[in-house]
């Protein structure tokens, strides 16, 4: 499952005028959300989404993984869990796929990797 998402707690600090987003990093508005994007706002390059899915240990049997993506889609087809989440900041991506979560996944491994290497970061 892949969700472009929005971290509820800075939907809340905005709700209560605390904070006030700019934009998002997304290459679309989120469903729901006022926000525009940052390519809308001009920078064509300002590209970042925070996905949300599920993970399993690598040699997890093929069967358990679709069994797994099943009921996932299932939940995901309910509109009013559909609108819970849009609510909380986050995008469903209906069409989300076992597959399309792993490339998804390598596709910010490979973005972030050099950015990471650059400024030297490391883990405590």
């Amino acid at each position: 499952m892949i969700m472009s998402t929005m971290s509820g707690a800075v939907l809340e600090f905005h709700r209560a005028g605390k904070l006030r987003v700019l934009a998002v990093a997304s290459p679309t508005r989120l469903a729901g959300l006022e926000f525009p994007t940052a390519v809308e706002q001009g920078f064509p390059d300002l590209i970042a989404l925070q996905l949300a899915g599920l993970l399993a240990p690598s040699g997890t049997p093929k069967a358990f993984v679709a069994q797994i993506a099943q009921a996932t889609r299932m939940a995901l087809a309910d509109r009013d869990f559909q609108q819970m989440l849009i609510e909380g900041g986050l995008e469903p991506d209906l069409d989300s796929t076992p597959e399309k979560f792993r490339r998804a996944l390598e596709g910010d491994l490979a973005h972030w990797t050099p950015v990471v290497n650059a400024i030297g970061l490391k883990i405590d």
